[in-house]
């Protein structure tokens, strides 16, 4: 059984990540990407048999949870993973109440986005399994795998989660283009440390990359939240 998947992001960069993604995961298809909240409402209206939708809270023509209302309304009984930056405990809730399955945070490595998948893909096989009226015990087996509590999926070979902590807070703080160099000062580590955090993060679609002119020589890749 393939889960045929539409991604809903609008970052071009980040789109393409999340795509390329779900098609490294064995059992999912991508259906198609949505740059905006109008997009993938047209788009499920010609393809009703999407049936997971990975959805990010800040679109360019409205607010997910508003996306999701209207999907809701118009009938489309797709399940969602949110994947966004989101934090707000209210969003959190909100996005839980309209039937979110699963709520992904940015930035993430591509072995946390498969084992979200691959608790989604368990979840549906169980679904699929039980047939007609299931049992206590059976609905018990299916919510506890998809929403399973595994260990934290591992980030690339000499890397900490507390380090990308502190490098994720310093490009929100800042709010403007970072580089290395400026980066590894505030978080007290080498230049060559920090490149490593914010290519990374950079690869996942967190951060945008952008030539920093100034002065003579090459110009320094400057790194801004997105």
């Amino acid at each position: 059984m393939t889960i045929r998947v539409l991604v809903v992001e609008d970052e071009e960069v980040a789109a393409r990540a999340h795509a390329a993604y779900v098609e490294r995961v064995h059992g999912f298809a991508v259906a198609g990407v949505a740059r905006s909240a109008g997009e993938a409402v047209r788009h499920l209206a010609g393809d009703p048999d999407v049936q997971l939708v990975l959805l990010d809270m800040h679109l360019p023509d409205g607010h997910g949870l508003g996306l999701l209302q209207r999907l809701r309304a118009a009938g489309h009984l797709c399940d969602v993973i949110a994947v966004t930056s989101a934090r707000d405990a209210e969003v959190v809730r909100a996005a839980v109440a309209q039937g979110v399955v699963l709520y992904l945070l940015k930035p993430f490595t591509f072995a946390t986005f498969r084992s979200k998948l691959e608790q989604y893909a368990a979840y549906r096989t169980r679904l699929v399994a039980s047939g007609g009226e299931v049992a206590q015990d059976e609905l018990d087996a299916m919510f506890g795998t998809l929403h399973a509590r595994g260990t934290s999926a591992p980030l690339p070979k000499g890397m900490s989660a507390e380090s990308l902590r502190e490098v994720v807070a310093v490009l929100r703080r800042a709010g403007v283009g970072m580089s290395a160099t400026e980066v590894g000062e505030r978080i007290g580590s080498s230049r060559v440390t920090a490149r490593r955090y914010l290519e990374h993060l950079a690869d996942t679609g967190s951060v945008e990359r952008t030539p920093r002119y100034g002065g003579s020589g090459r110009p320094e890749v400057a790194y801004r939240w997105r």
